[in-house]
């Protein structure tokens, strides 16, 4: 079948309604505001109500891509969902949200993949387009991590919040000459899995009293070793790609990193030497929201005009597994 390249038409986000501050966190943990800015550049986080689930906030984000773009879901070929939190192990997410959206013609599944889900689901996608297989594949990032969050860990319950972003992707047309995917590289290193994991719950440790009682189902984090592993491997991940292409940092419009912490962020920023407008930094105010981070960082920058038609964007994450992903765009609308 003939090949084509792939681009992003459309971007849709959701994020919840209820809002927790650092002033709440004040409330429940021993900790302050001064003391979470400081560290994680952090200063509020959407959570999700009771009834609230991923399939729903994906659901939401997924719609709004889709009426952006003007297409009817019936129209797509596929949807890939990017969570570590489904709402359940099985129907996949996937199936829930093409249910609910009467995408009667799709396929697809859930990919976990941590906070390098969205980069790997976009890949995914922009590589069915370009087999000329597919010619409309939704992919969504949605991650309800309130949920598996112990609220008298300060280490961890302060980092995360709840959200979804999708993105459309497409072939592009004879339009776009020169926009569109470029390229991508990844990386897992199971090796550092222990450092950020949720024990309990699969086949390994099935959930049971004793797990509960433990607080086995909870994120656990070894925080120093994990960031130091996110600040090398986003630096050396980005700076790689950009090699490959030919490319170097000042040829970047803009840098939309995964929002883990922002120190992570600046460190990646000044080792390529990019100046602060063009890189998003969106962590104030959403907290990490794992797989839902790089679709609402790329809306606040086209919502500050750092991305648009033509923009040259780099999307890299990097996440427990150990995961790292980069991927390079030449923004298509």
């Amino acid at each position: 079948m003939p090949t084509s390249r792939a681009k992003i038409t459309a971007l849709g986000c959701y994020a919840p309604p209820g809002v927790l501050t650092n002033a709440d966190f004040e409330k429940l943990v021993d900790t302050n505001n001064q003391w979470i800015v400081e560290r994680t550049g952090i200063r509020e986080r959407h959570i999700a109500a009771p009834e609230i689930a991923t399939s729903d906030m994906a659901t939401c984000a997924a719609k709004a891509a889709l009426a952006q773009r003007g297409v009817d879901p019936a129209d797509l070929d596929a949807i890939l969902v990017c969570t570590v939190t489904p709402d359940m192990f099985f129907p996949s997410t996937a199936c829930l949200v093409q249910n609910n959206l009467g995408a009667t013609a799709a396929w697809g599944f859930d990919l976990i993949a941590a906070c390098s889900g969205f980069v790997y689901g976009i890949t995914t996608a922009a590589n069915l387009v370009m087999a000329g297989t597919h010619r409309k594949v939704l992919v969504v990032g949605a991650d309800t991590m309130s949920r598996i969050l112990n609220y008298e860990d300060r280490s961890t319950c302060i980092l995360f919040g709840d959200a979804a972003g999708a993105m459309l992707i497409e072939p592009c047309g004879p339009e776009d000459d020169g926009l569109g995917f470029i390229d991508f590289l990844g990386q897992i290193d199971g090796s550092g899995g222990h450092f950020l994991r949720m024990p309990a719950g699969g086949s390994r440790m099935p959930a049971s009293a004793e797990t509960v009682a433990r607080k086995l189902h909870y994120v656990h984090q070894e925080g120093q070793q994990v960031f130091k592993y996110a600040v090398t491997k986003m630096f050396e991940t980005s700076k790689a790609i950009l090699d490959r292409n030919g490319l170097t940092p000042e040829d970047l419009d803009v840098l939309i990193p995964h929002q883990a912490n922002r120190r992570i962020i600046v460190a990646t920023a000044e080792r390529l030497g990019l100046p602060p407008e063009k890189v998003v930094i969106n962590i104030d105010r959403f907290g990490n929201t794992t797989a839902a981070t790089i679709p609402l960082a790329a809306g606040d920058a086209i919502a500050s005009g750092r991305l648009k038609r033509g923009s040259l964007a780099l999307l890299v994450a990097v996440g427990a597994g150990y995961t790292v992903g980069a991927s390079l765009w030449r923004w298509a609308y």
